[in-house]
């Protein structure tokens, strides 16, 4: 039996409805003809394609599950979809659209007014603005309880001061949602890039999520109107609750690696020849080949049931950690595996292995750490948290 052309060996994509099949091949068509050619260069570079924002609005990929004043209001599962696809190109393309989508339409969405659903949700559907997160500290990063960023009142206004840093998306915001410590716990903040005393810069010297936009943000003495204050966000929970759903994208974008990964191991397998035979031949590689397409089936699996269920109304963390902490965890196994099938091959530019391996090891850590989501599932199983 040939292997489908699409990694779908238990055939879980006929299970998709119309609607989903449509948006997957929309996507699917966007990263080969509009990504994929530049990928490489702006890896090289260090740089994020910015000129293909305004596309994926017009696809309807930001905050594609968003509901709201221009927002498409896809289901959840479609916006996994989107995230898988998305991925098979890089890490980074899928980093945008996550933080535009999950981070800060999101929170907008949920915890903003009216008024700022209205003045932002349109134009970041469309790409015509773009948006970050400020959650991670130089010091805290998985104990967002301990940030030093603050809020203090001071009449009708906000005076925000404080450091974010490893913050996708920083040097190309438009707005930053800003969680800063206030006289009653953590609030949330819209601050718009050109407010006096709000700076940002990038982090120089990655060797992961090069084709991706990571940087600082500096708040020294922003003065924002309470206007700018998100009314329904309160204490920790609302920020964490944003990075459960960019989790979510998380867990299907991190499929998506794992597949171009194991595509790309199987037709180089397929064409090189060593000892007058081609790779895919010998035994060794055989199993190293189902090994990968193994863990992958397992993983879409995952994938798609925790769609299912976000559908149907269930949105509970450890489901979301437990999908993100497994198929981070298979992907990232998955581009060692590849680029140990391409040899020498496998760390040149020529092969995207070597790029997806560098960029998961990255993915691994942000957003959760793989150990931090280990406690989360161990708590919710054993009723004893045991993060301190």
């Amino acid at each position: 039996m040939p292997l489908l052309p699409d990694v779908d060996f238990y055939r879980l994509d006929a299970t998709l409805s119309d609607e989903e099949r449509a948006v997957r091949d929309v996507v699917r068509d966007f990263v080969t003809r509009e990504f994929r050619p530049v990928v490489q260069e702006h890896f090289d570079a260090g740089t994020f394609p910015v000129d293909l924002v305004p596309r994926l609005g017009e696809l309807g990929l930001l905050g594609a599950s968003i509901t709201g004043p221009s927002c498409p209001g896809l289901s959840h599962t479609i916006y996994g979809v989107i995230c898988r696809e998305l991925e098979r190109g890089d890490s980074g393309l899928r980093s945008f659209v996550s933080v535009q989508g999950s981070l800060v339409m999101w929170p907008i969405a949920t915890y903003g007014s009216a008024e700022q659903q209205r003045r932002w949700l349109p134009e970041l559907a469309t790409g015509r603005s773009i948006g970050c997160f400020g959650l991670t500290e130089p010091d805290h990063g998985s104990d967002p309880g301990g940030m030093e960023t603050t809020a203090v009142p001071d009449g009708q206004d906000w005076i925000l001061h404080g450091n974010k840093l490893w913050i996708t998306n920083a040097d190309l915001a438009d707005v930053a949602v800003v969680w800063a410590r206030g006289p009653e716990g953590v609030m949330g903040f819209l601050v718009e890039r050109g407010t006096p005393g709000f700076s940002t810069a990038p982090v120089h010297g990655k060797w992961s999520l090069r084709a991706s936009d990571t940087g600082e943000l500096v708040l020294d003495e922003v003065r924002v109107p309470d206007s700018a204050r998100l009314p329904g966000a309160r204490g920790l929970r609302a920020p964490l609750s944003c990075l459960n759903e960019a989790r979510y994208g998380i867990a299907w974008g991190a499929v998506g690696a794992a597949c171009d990964c194991f595509a790309t191991a199987l037709e180089y397998a397929g064409a090189r020849t060593q000892f007058s035979r081609p790779l895919s031949s010998f035994q060794l590689v055989q199993d190293k080949l189902v090994g990968m397409l193994t863990e992958i089936t397992k993983a879409q699996a995952l994938t798609l049931q925790l769609g299912r269920l976000k559908d149907a109304g269930v949105n509970e963390v450890p489901l979301v950690s437990l999908a993100k902490r497994n198929n981070v965890d298979m992907a990232l196994q998955c581009a060692r595996q590849a680029r140990d099938i391409l040899g020498a091959a496998g760390v040149t530019g020529e092969f995207s292995p070597g790029r997806h391996m560098a960029n998961l090891e990255s993915v691994r850590t942000y957003e959760g750490t793989h150990d931090i989501h280990t406690l989360i599932v161990g708590a919710e199983i054993t009723g004893h948290p045991a993060f301190r």
